[in-house]
């Protein structure tokens, strides 16, 4: 599943992409399962909207639009408080938000066309439809807000709040995203073996010095992600169906049996929390 670099990666690319621009025409698939608003619904509330901007909330791609207009779209200087709805976009386990042209081939389990006024299309693609798409109209509804902290942003005394007197693995603890949004198994294995801890440690055990070396480490680790356009371990690609390249620099997840980078101690896996985890047993303590 893309976890926060990797959405973080394709809100960006499409964000520069069709920040400004309108959408004039939807086309939605009969498969039900990617819709948690009803396509009827979604393709009527989109069509006519100016998009004023796409982000990154939690694991989710929020896009704000404007009100439904007609004639050329807005510049992309637009106002936030002109946002008067949000489609949200989670990619699921093999989705993909892509930005083409309507003569692109229409790949598989393509779930949703969004035709633009300058000509691109925004397509939502999604072979195993775990992905969902809904529209929320801001002046019914509030605005989409992850559950957990943002662990870009989060400062040391919030952060050691959260772990306190938690009997759960820190491993687990990393994972629950209503404790940090957008931390799943791959930025959570290498920001433990970064701050030097083993996964199965009790959460409330650790120490003010191991949470905020696992603080730093996890936005170092989310950061030089961010950079290399997140992990492509399985299906992810950015905006323009690019792969990452942070793999490349992966420490200990799927490395199992491999020599740690640091000391060369085989890799280990286990598993916590029904998840497979990967850790240094010379390395992590």
């Amino acid at each position: 599943m893309p976890e926060l670099p990797e959405v973080e990666t394709v809100a960006r690319g499409v964000d520069a992409r069709v920040r400004g621009d309108r959408i004039v025409d939807v086309w939605l698939g009969s498969h039900k399962q990617p819709f948690k608003t009803p396509a009827v619904k979604q393709a009527k509330d989109l069509e006519g909207r100016t998009i004023l901007g796409v982000a990154r909330v939690g694991k989710h791609i929020v896009m704000s639009l404007g009100g439904i207009a007609q004639g050329k779209p807005l510049k992309k200087d637009v106002k936030r408080e002109d946002v008067t709805a949000q489609w949200i976009v989670h990619l699921g386990m093999t989705g993909r938000l892509l930005v083409t042209t309507p003569e692109a081939e229409i790949a598989p389990h393509t779930h949703a066309r969004l035709t633009l006024h300058s000509g691109k299309e925004i397509r939502f693609v999604d072979p195993r439809r775990f992905g969902r798409l809904e529209f929320r109209e801001l002046s019914k509804s509030s605005g989409f807000e992850a559950p957990g902290a943002e662990p870009l942003r989060i400062e040391a005394e919030a952060f050691a709040a959260l772990f306190k007197g938690r009997k759960l693995a820190i491993k687990a603890a990393l994972l629950n995203q209503s404790l940090l949004a957008g931390v799943g198994n791959i930025y959570a294995d290498e920001s433990l073996n970064r701050a030097g801890i083993r996964p199965r440690r009790r959460a409330g055990a650790l120490t003010r010095k191991e949470l905020e070396q696992l603080r730093v480490a996890l936005s170092e680790v989310l950061t030089q992600a961010i950079k290399l356009g997140g992990s492509s371990v399985s299906d992810y690609v950015d905006a323009n169906g690019v792969k990452g390249f942070f793999q490349l620099e992966h420490r200990v997840y799927q490395r199992t049996g491999e020599p740690c980078r640091t000391c060369k101690t085989s890799i280990r896996r286990i598993v916590v929390a029904g998840r497979s985890t990967h850790y240094c047993p010379t390395c992590q303590k």
